[in-house]
């Protein structure tokens, strides 16, 4: 396996500054009732960048400077790594299910790159940590400033319940710019194809791009509004103590937050 990025030296590492410096965000004291009436506790991030601007609202900003296990948030960058690696050839590769039940009945099936993103198939990506290993895990990582690019003793596990890899929202947001602009180190095509895979919704003028996550005791939900007038960023984090009683509060309130910003129809 020869990772093309790992490989390529004359690739500049596409770091950029993160979403916005602290002392711009404007924090909005309306959201806390979004997460009032879902009785969650948490942080919103949201980077608007329509029109040629860039605000940058918050909700709980201490919060969304903070470090949390990202979950299947992780299976964006992942999937690049993957690619790039030549671990998956292409979004129409199948991998054949393996036969072992693990609860969650849309794993216990072939997957290919869309299904296995739509899906959060994470015996598929465990697969993937395998293939890639430890170094270039560790280099992919490095190379792209995901979090404190942190792995550990357990590949299969870094990003999931009690892993070492940690991310704040505010860093996810970053990572999602350079995403959106293709700047980050990789093929401009693996990128597209990463963005296709991570559209949730679209309407005759908007698309929907977005990553769930969920570690046990925290979800995450983090993408971005495509609008003619440039994109709207946003990244939340929330406990979930009730487990997947909690699940559906990621949702609510993030479109309430986008809906008052008129960024999601």
């Amino acid at each position: 396996m020869t990772p093309r990025s790992l490989m390529a030296g004359a690739l500049i590492l596409a770091l950029t500054p993160l979403a916005a410096a602290a002392d711009t965000w404007q924090v909005r004291d309306d959201w806390a009732e979004l997460f009032e009436s879902q009785d969650a506790q948490g942080t919103l991030l949201v980077v608007d960048q329509r029109e040629g601007a860039s605000t940058t609202w918050v909700h709980a900003p201490e919060r969304a400077r903070q470090g949390f296990v990202p979950a299947s948030t992780f299976k964006v960058p992942h999937t690049l790594f993957a690619l790039d690696a030549g671990v998956v050839a292409d979004e129409f590769q199948v991998f054949p299910w393996d036969g072992v039940e693990r609860g969650v009945p849309a794993w216990d099936a072939d997957q290919d790159l869309r299904s296995a993103l739509r899906n959060s198939t994470v015996w598929l990506y465990q697969a993937f940590a395998r293939e890639l290993g430890e170094e270039n895990e560790r280099r992919y990582l490095e190379r792209i400033g995901y979090g404190n690019a942190e792995i550990g003793e357990d590949l299969e596990n870094f990003w999931l319940e009690a892993g070492h890899l940690e991310i704040s929202a505010e860093a996810q947001i970053d990572f999602l710019q350079r995403l959106h602009r293709q700047a980050l180190p990789f093929d401009e095509a693996d990128q597209r194809l990463v963005k296709d895979l991570m559209i949730t919704e679209a309407g005759r003028d908007w698309i929907l791009r977005g990553k769930t996550g969920w570690s046990g005791d925290l979800g995450w939900w983090v993408g971005w509004v495509e609008w003619p007038s440039g994109p709207v960023f946003f990244a939340l984090n929330i406990d979930t103590p009730n487990r997947l009683a909690d699940i559906p509060k990621r949702e609510a309130i993030v479109r309430g937050a986008l809906g008052d910003l008129e960024a999601l129809p």
